[in-house]
């Protein structure tokens, strides 16, 4: 393999470094609040993210157009066939860069933006404000607010905090059309305000609210959050639309291709130590069954790891066996 350039900070190996220490101030127009005290809570990774951080082999231009987001502070949007591996990208930055767990959104047509920046739970605070200290039922002024709030994902990512969180939004495409727009002044600003707090900030102006993916909870001033850094956003699409060009220009647009054979050996002896070298038939399937419709790369390691297991009983054919787990997600016309 060639030399990684110097500039990169995201170098795509699965091996944890603090080189996200190295990335220069960003351009001036991406500047934030730099002066915020880091709120955010430190939330490990699963063992899970671990293993698919790990194991993930992204080819050379996804990896350098992970560092052009690195560097100019821009989400990253990114299309590709099922199974390219979109959504463990954020894991496998995550974990190379040792960001922590990587946050998750999962979009879907009735999600809206305040969805994802926080909810506020008002019949938990009616309960509450109609009750006394001592049980009894009457009105009362002493509530803390934040304990009704509880942060979304992506608001929980524009914490401000020592290092960027890396959030996933998940299928982008399947929101509601006015959501990338909606997007653009949160990506614009890095930041944004809960609106029941500053309702209430002349009286009380801090709250301590819930993070979304801890139990942790931080402090927000005046019911404005703003970034210290900008978060690293990875959003996958299945280009089942087309977006505007205003939020085009403000991501970097990465596709990922088709892993070729020599991808997929890496990927199987990345999953499956010690199964790549017995594999060369099922690969061979895999890329002769995928022309005519799409598969996904995880069959491909379902098929090698049922056929080695179910192989060691004997009188298995290995190839009709993992036909069977290599169904086609869609067809391709013949126009295609």
């Amino acid at each position: 393999m060639s030399e990684k350039p110097g500039w990169w900070i995201y170098e795509g190996t699965g091996v944890p470094h603090d080189g996200v220490d190295r990335l220069p101030a960003p351009p001036p127009w991406r500047v934030f609040d730099e002066t915020a005290t880091p709120t955010a809570p430190q939330v490990n990774e699963t063992e899970a993210d671990i293993r698919r951080g790990a194991n993930y082999r992204p080819d050379p231009a996804t990896v350098e157009l992970v560092n052009a987001a690195l560097y100019l502070r821009r989400p990253l949007l990114v299309t590709g066939h099922p199974g390219t591996g979109k959504s463990t990208l954020a894991t496998a930055i995550a974990h190379e860069l040792k960001l922590g767990r990587p946050l998750r959104w999962n979009i879907t047509s009735r999600v809206t933006l305040k969805d994802g920046l926080y909810q506020y739970d008002p019949l938990a605070r009616l309960y509450q404000t109609s009750r006394r200290a001592d049980g009894s039922a009457a009105p009362y002024d002493g509530e803390d607010l934040g304990r009704f709030i509880r942060l979304g994902p992506l608001g929980t990512a524009l914490l401000p905090s020592t290092r960027p969180r890396v959030l996933l939004i998940d299928e982008i495409d399947k929101g509601d059309l006015d959501l990338p727009n909606d997007l653009l002044t949160i990506f614009e600003d890095g930041a944004y305000e809960i609106g029941e707090l500053v309702r209430q900030s002349d009286r009380a102006a801090d709250a301590q609210v819930m993070t979304a993916d801890s139990t942790h909870r931080v402090p927000v001033h005046q019911g404005q959050v703003r970034c210290r850094a900008f978060p690293v956003i990875v959003m996958t699409s299945n280009d089942e639309r087309e977006f505007p060009p205003a939020f085009l220009r403000r991501c970097i647009q990465v596709t990922l291709p088709q892993p070729d054979e020599d991808k997929l050996t890496s990927i199987v002896d990345a999953h499956l130590d010690g199964l790549a070298q017995d594999s060369a038939d099922l690969i061979d399937t895999f890329l002769a069954r995928r022309e005519p419709g799409d598969l996904a790369t995880d069959q491909l390691l379902n098929a090698i790891y049922l056929t080695d297991q179910a192989g060691r009983s004997g009188g298995v054919d290995r190839v009709q066996l993992a036909e069977k787990v290599m169904t086609h997600l869609s067809r391709r016309s013949d126009d295609d």
